[in-house]
C-alpha cells in the first residue's frame, strides 16, 4: 500500500525527523494548510489527542486558533504575527505546512527551517512534496498522517531514536 512512498523515504525520513526531534523537545506545533486542505486540519487536530491513544498530549494548534484572519493576512502583518508568536510560545513552536507551495498561506512556515512542510507542486529544501493532481493525493495524504501517528508512538515510547 505505501509503495509510493518507498521512492520518496529519504526525503519523507530527513522531514519528519526534524519535527520529531522538536516534538520530543516540547515544541507546539502550529498547523497551517492552504485552502484545499482545511479539511485535513481538522482531521490532524482531532485524532492526534484522541482518548484512545496511550501517549502523552501533544501540543498542538491551528493558525486559525492563534490569528482567525490568517488567510487575509497581509506580508507586514506576517512580522508581526511572528513576533507575537515568538512572545507567547517563546520560541518553542514550529509549523506543519500542507498545501501549495504558492500559496499565501505557506508563506510564514516556509520562512523558517524548522518548519514541517508538506509542499504540493513545488520542490523545497527541507519538505516533502507531494502532487496536488494526483488522484490518490487524499489517501496518501491519511497514509502519511497515519506514518507520522505511528512514528510519533515511536519516538514516544523509546523503539526508535530520532537522533541516530
Amino acid at each position: 500500500m505505501l509503495s509510493w512512498l518507498e521512492e520518496s523515504r529519504f526525503a519523507w525520513t530527513a522531514t519528519i525527523a526534524q519535527a520529531l526531534k522538536q516534538i520530543i523537545a516540547g515544541k507546539t506545533l502550529i498547523l497551517v494548510t492552504d485552502d484545499d486542505r482545511e479539511w485535513f486540519a481538522h482531521y490532524i487536530t482531532n485524532t492526534i489527542n484522541k482518548a484512545t491513544t496511550d501517549r502523552p498530549m501533544i501540543s498542538v494548534v491551528r493558525i486559525e486558533s492563534i490569528y482567525p484572519a490568517y488567510e487575509n493576512i497581509s506580508s507586514d502583518m506576517l512580522d508581526m504575527l511572528e513576533d507575537m508568536l515568538s512572545l507567547s510560545y517563546k520560541d518553542e513552536y514550529f509549523f506543519w505546512y500542507i498545501g501549495r507551495g504558492n500559496a499565501k498561506a505557506a508563506d510564514l512556515p516556509k520562512s523558517q527551517d524548522r518548519s514541517f512542510l508538506w509542499l504540493m507542486d513545488e520542490e523545497y529544501q527541507n519538505a516533502f512534496t507531494m502532487r496536488s493532481y494526483d488522484p490518490l493525493l487524499d489517501i496518501k495524504m491519511l497514509q502519511l498522517y497515519r506514518q507520522f501517528d505511528k512514528s510519533l508512538n515511536a519516538v514516544l515510547f523509546g523503539e526508535v531514536n530520532v537522533e541516530e
